[in-house]
């Protein structure tokens, strides 16, 4: 039997005990909860299991249940009916879960991560290019962000690139182990927030927790070396290949769906392994990869268009301006992030059947809340 998608005796097994989420504490005990009052209406209405194996809930009779998704397999099968449960307790959740307060703190120890960041990705892609290109490549980003952090990120970039090649073989030997340690942070923080969302406590040990943190961390710096080098081979490659304008427009227009491609793998992948919990299956995380991402896309334009026409920042904020746009959109994207992850979490929530990766398991056994659990009905 589990409680809350965690093993009993789990906690005593660990090598060690990991520190409770620091960005979790105003909501965790909310999660806690929402968790004991599922449990006494489970007291009520019967074991979990038991649903599962009946097909029944407290929530309405049989005959409801095809219609509302309580059977479906996948979001491709869930009725509208169980979509507009979904969106209810979604946006229910989003209140509940305080989720602007906990974007606001996984913004911060980004903001705190996103310079030392810089420093390991001008390492490692100085190893096999000029890094001075990486700054070239900044301006790309300028009709997506907003100006200031853009000259923010460039102005880093260039500083760090300009240092001898001697010392950045150097550091990325020493140096980069400490900014990737340092950038870990803002990793850890998001990791924290999407455990929030799927009603998770962090159960991984302390050296667990930190490897898997360091590998997305590592991982997201590589994939945007290599995005970049990308970008410096395009210009060469329409040089060389015999391509008219209109291929070229083509090309130019296309990096946009590349974009939101990128970002859907890259959330999708961040909402399957970053919760502690039994992967779930990747049919249930990339309805909010999608959402996240065209979201992202559409909002981050919105905000450059305010920050360039309409807001005030330098004015009200003189020369911190830049760093206050900087983290608003930091947490404006954060915020885009974990309300996909409470989608993901409310449709699993919707349904009986199994989302977890494996044999299909009865409820009460498959190492998730939001798979072991029934959401309520409005």
């Amino acid at each position: 039997m589990q409680t809350g998608g965690m093993p009993q005796g789990h906690a005593a097994r660990l090598l060690f005990p990991a520190p409770e989420p620091a960005v979790a504490l105003p909501v965790m005990r909310r999660v806690q909860e929402r968790r004991r009052r599922m449990t006494a209406e489970d007291g009520r209405t019967g074991t979990l299991r038991g649903q599962a194996e009946s097909g029944l809930d407290p929530d309405g009779a049989p005959a409801e249940h095809e219609a509302r998704g309580r059977h479906a397999r996948g979001p491709d099968e869930m009725p509208m009916r169980g979509w507009k449960d979904v969106l209810w307790r979604t946006v229910r959740q989003v209140i509940e879960d305080r989720v602007e307060a906990v974007a606001a703190g996984v913004a911060f120890y980004t903001l705190l991560a996103i310079f030392p960041g810089i420093t390991a990705l001008i390492s490692i892609y100085g190893l096999f290019a000029d890094p001075a290109a990486v700054v070239e490549h900044m301006t790309l980003l300028g009709d997506v962000l907003p100006a200031g952090p853009v000259q923010l990120m460039s102005e880093q970039m260039l500083r760090v690139s300009r240092q001898p090649q001697g010392q950045l073989g150097f550091g990325a030997l020493f140096s980069l182990a400490i900014a990737l340690w340092s950038a870990n942070q803002g990793m850890k923080a998001m990791f924290d927030a999407l455990d929030v969302a799927y009603g998770e406590r962090q159960s991984r040990s302390f050296v667990v927790f930190t490897a898997v943190t360091l590998g997305f961390t590592l991982a997201a710096i590589l994939s945007t070396a290599l995005v970049l080098a990308a970008l410096a081979l395009l210009p060469v490659a329409l040089d060389v290949l015999p391509l008219g304008t209109s291929a070229e427009q083509l090309l130019d227009i296309g990096r946009w769906p590349l974009l939101v491609l990128i970002v859907v793998l890259g959330t999708s992948v961040l909402y399957r392994y970053a919760p502690s919990r039994r992967t779930a299956r990747w049919r249930w995380v990339t309805p909010g990869g999608c959402l996240a991402a065209l979201v992202w896309l559409i909002a981050s334009m919105a905000f450059s268009w305010y920050v360039a026409n309409l807001a005030g920042y330098d004015r009200m904020y003189g020369p911190l301006g830049a760093v206050v746009v900087f983290m608003t959109w930091i947490w404006i994207s954060v915020m885009i992030v974990l309300v996909g992850a409470e989608l993901n979490a409310e449709l699993e929530h919707q349904t009986a059947c199994d989302s977890t990766e494996g044999q299909p398991k009865p409820m009460g056994r498959r190492g998730a809340y939001v798979a072991d659990t029934l959401g309520k009905l409005p």
